[in-house]
């Protein structure tokens, strides 16, 4: 097998490795994904406990079932303008990769949209925007019809210290 052969093999593994089920909800008018293995559950906005001394993108906690769970802004965390909670508002429940083993935490979107069976052949490279710019958190960008979804990597979204002084809040 020659060497572009086996790059080819490589581009398809890893574009299939992409496939499956994805959540999507929107943020800022973009429309994003998490997959679907990663979302614990959906629930509307309710009462955040603030924390005080945390990064301005955590919102503070929240009591679910008698467990603790940090939550934060996802357009905070990329640096968009905060809105005002409104019904469509919702915090997705996720877990990642926390250096105790895995935590949830809770991200909030501006709206759910739905769940999508993205193939992987519909789903793209990151593009390269320049070397100062971190894309490690977006797994790809899926061509759908209308427009582009970008996949995030909701393990990436957050550095390993973030994840870790999250730890510490619950």
């Amino acid at each position: 097998m020659t060497s572009e052969a086996k790059k080819m093999d490589q581009a398809v593994k890893a574009m299939t490795d992409k496939e499956g089920k994805y959540l999507t909800f929107s943020l800022a008018g973009e429309e994003y994904g998490i997959g679907i293995l990663k979302i614990k559950e959906i629930i509307g906005m309710m009462p955040i406990t603030t924390v005080p001394q945390t990064p301005s993108f955590v919102k503070g906690v929240i009591n679910l079932r008698g467990k603790v769970i940090p939550v934060m802004d996802l357009r905070l965390r990329f640096h968009m303008n905060a809105i005002d909670y409104n019904e469509r508002t919702c915090i997705i429940v996720v877990e990642i990769d926390g250096q105790s083993g895995m935590i949830q935490i809770g991200i909030v979107v501006d709206a759910v949209s739905e769940v999508l069976n993205i193939k992987g052949t519909d789903i793209e490279e990151t593009p390269t925007f320049g070397t100062k710019l971190n894309t490690d958190y977006i797994l790809g960008m899926a061509k759908m019809e209308g427009g582009v979804k970008i996949l995030l990597d909701i393990d990436q979204v957050l550095s390993a210290e973030e994840i870790s002084n999250l730890e510490n809040v619950e």
